[in-house]
């Protein structure tokens, strides 16, 4: 952690950014607070300011900190939605997104020789603090009175509706819910302490982590589930009936509820995972869409570059216009709730309304963990690949843009994709006949060999 700070030194200096500040935020992992403080430390012995976060803080406000501070960037200790043993050090720069391709090729190119070196400088936190390199802050404040900006906060508050929210012992614990309380609208919280051993869950917000959340909705008579992530730039929706709904149909009726709901236009960017009826609004609404490789790291940008309305991409991180253009949980929950209360109606009406508008599309999605010495093996497989058929579908043409995509007839896709942060094989499909769902995904499997 400590060389990865050198390296976010080195650069901040080499780009002229070192004297407008280094933001540090952490989540609720155990010692996630150590972590940012020896990065505080590193950022301090090299004469950085830092703006070090008091408390856990979710991403997206560590990176509205970014914009408020015009600091030259932000360093965030944060394990999100993934296992403990895979933390990570996440670098957001000054346009308060993640990292381009080229910022991290420029992060990573010193590190083998400052870990060579074994001698990165620090300043102790105290003295660092006594001699104002180091300012605590709290971001949530300025972040939340920005949110209050974009969404009618009064409204949702009157609007009576009933709302469970899984924090899932993440950064975001208390946040919506101090956004939402104080009205007619009804407002319980699960997991909403820390708990850095997250027990019985994986702070992920998808239909197999969201038991608790399903069960809450269900036992209560709720209008709605959502949760945040580990860190809280994702989101997951549970309707009335306790079914999830996935991360391909928040996406679309987000995209929908600006374009619909609040008259907004502009470009759409997505993933490569993410889902066609994005394509289909765009068509609709008579705006441009975008397609890039996975990441925010490169739909970021592309937001940037466009001005675009929102971005999206599997995972359940959705970026908006006029806010930071990174991932935000919290706001795509009250969007989604705004949704609702505008329309004064229930998730599942509102998917029905969206499918008479795109069609209906299904989506589901298997994770194979792997030895690593079966990467290597199973991408030549796929690469030499070239089924003419997949569950019977005809294959109408293929791309290697992020992984290995198979385009179906119909406009339905098959996808393998190797994790970027874990030693996964990902498949992922979506068609617009949910019996072929599953068909697909083991279609996909014979075809990588796997059993």
């Amino acid at each position: 952690v400590r060389a990865c700070a050198q390296s976010v030194a080195l650069y901040l200096k080499e780009t002229g950014l070192a004297q407008r500040g280094l933001v540090v935020g952490y989540d609720t992992r155990f010692a996630s607070e150590d972590f940012a403080a020896a990065v505080a430390e590193v950022a301090a012995a090299n004469g950085i300011p830092v703006y070090l976060c008091d408390s856990p803080v979710p991403t997206p406000a560590v990176s509205f900190t970014i914009l408020q501070k015009q600091a030259g960037g932000a360093v965030i200790i944060t394990a999100s939605h993934n296992p403990a043993q895979w933390s990570g050090f996440k670098y957001k720069p000054e346009y308060a997104s993640s990292a381009s391709p080229e910022v991290i090729a420029r992060l990573e190119a010193p590190l083998p020789r400052i870990l060579a070196a074994g001698d990165v400088p620090r300043l102790p936190l105290a003295e660092a603090r006594e001699r104002g390199l180091v300012k605590l802050v709290s971001p949530r404040r300025s972040y939340l009175e920005h949110l209050g900006e974009l969404v009618d906060l009064a409204a949702l508050r009157a609007a009576g509706l009933r709302v469970v929210i899984d924090s899932m012992y993440g950064a975001a614990a208390g946040w919506l819910l101090e956004l939402l309380a104080g009205g007619a609208t009804q407002v319980q919280e699960l997991h909403g302490e820390r708990n850095p051993l997250f027990p019985g869950l994986q702070p992920e917000p998808i239909a197999r982590h969201l038991g608790a959340l399903i069960d809450a909705v269900r036992s209560t008579g709720a209008d709605v589930g959502v949760a945040t992530d580990g860190d809280g730039d994702r989101v997951g929706v549970i309707d009335e009936r306790g079914e999830f709904v996935n991360q391909h149909q928040v996406f679309a009726l987000l995209a929908y509820y600006l374009l619909e709901v609040r008259g907004q236009r502009g470009a759409m960017v997505k993933s490569v995972t993410s889902t066609r009826m994005i394509p289909r609004l765009g068509e609709l609404y008579g705006v441009p869409v975008y397609e890039t490789p996975v990441g925010f790291k490169f739909l970021g940008p592309k937001m940037i570059a466009e001005d675009a309305l929102i971005a999206g991409e599997e995972s359940g991180g959705f970026a908006f216009r006029g806010h930071p253009p990174e991932r935000d949980g919290i706001l795509s929950a009250l969007y989604f709730l705004d949704f609702l209360a505008r329309r004064r109606c229930r998730p599942s009406e509102l998917l029905a309304e969206l499918y008479e508008k795109v069609g209906p599309h299904y989506y589901d999605r298997i994770d194979i963990h792997l030895e690593p010495d079966r990467q290597g093996e199973l991408r030549e497989r796929l690469a030499r690949a070239q089924p003419e058929r997949l569950a019977g579908l005809a294959v109408t043409a293929s791309d290697t843009t992020d992984g290995f995509r198979f385009h179906l007839e119909g406009g339905g896709w098959l996808l393998f994709r190797f994790s970027g942060t874990e030693p996964l094989l990902r498949i992922y499909t979506e068609v617009q006949d949910q019996r072929l769902v599953a068909e697909l995904l083991a279609a996909g499997k014979e075809l990588a060999g796997l059993p």
